[in-house]
């Protein structure tokens, strides 16, 4: 069953950020895995483990949107106005906008590099699965709560997008460190 074409281009992103993570997993060795940059920014396994992080914490908030949601309604695939927002912050280069990432969400061990792929591999997984299961659910109408603030919420479709650009964002980060 092919998803709606907004959709569909959410699996390419997560797709995409899979690609992404391996190339960058294979090119690094284990000393670049951990190494810091000197700005005091995350290594590689840190800004791959923190993406890990934020997908769980996101997919028992999708599953209870999702689980909300109804067939019988036109599906509606819009960012809303704080989901818009965040998702423009989101989006790299990581240095326009700069903040602390919530507690529970630094990466405060990591692990290899194989294993910090397989679960990020995992999870990528479950948000496709969780993309497919929304297909033609009224995602304007499904409101969630952010795991980093709960008085932030926006609709499932903006959480989607969220997600997709916060990888591309952490992985563009990576991708800079490995750089350097």
């Amino acid at each position: 069953m092919s998803l709606s074409p907004a959709l569909a281009r959410v699996e390419r992103e997560f797709q995409d950020a899979q690609i992404r993570a391996q190339r960058l997993v294979e090119s690094v060795s284990e000393d670049q895995w951990n190494r810091k940059p000197g700005d005091g920014g995350w290594s590689v396994a840190e800004c791959i483990t923190h993406l890990n992080l934020t997908n769980q914490a996101y997919l028992p908030f999708v599953r209870e949107a999702i689980g909300r949601g109804k067939r019988d309604r036109p599906s509606v695939y819009r960012l809303d106005i704080v989901g818009w927002l965040l998702y423009r912050i989101t989006e790299p280069p990581a240095g326009r906008f700069k903040s602390k990432t919530a507690p529970g969400f630094s990466p405060a061990a990591v692990a290899d590099r194989s294993s910090t792929l397989q679960s990020f591999n995992q999870l990528q997984g479950k948000l496709l699965d969780e993309l497919h299961a929304a297909d033609g659910l009224n995602l304007g109408r499904l409101k969630i709560a952010s795991p980093f603030n709960r008085r932030v919420r926006y609709n499932l479709y903006s959480c989607f997008r969220i997600l997709a650009a916060h990888e591309r964002r952490h992985l563009w980060q990576a991708e800079q460190v490995r750089s350097r």
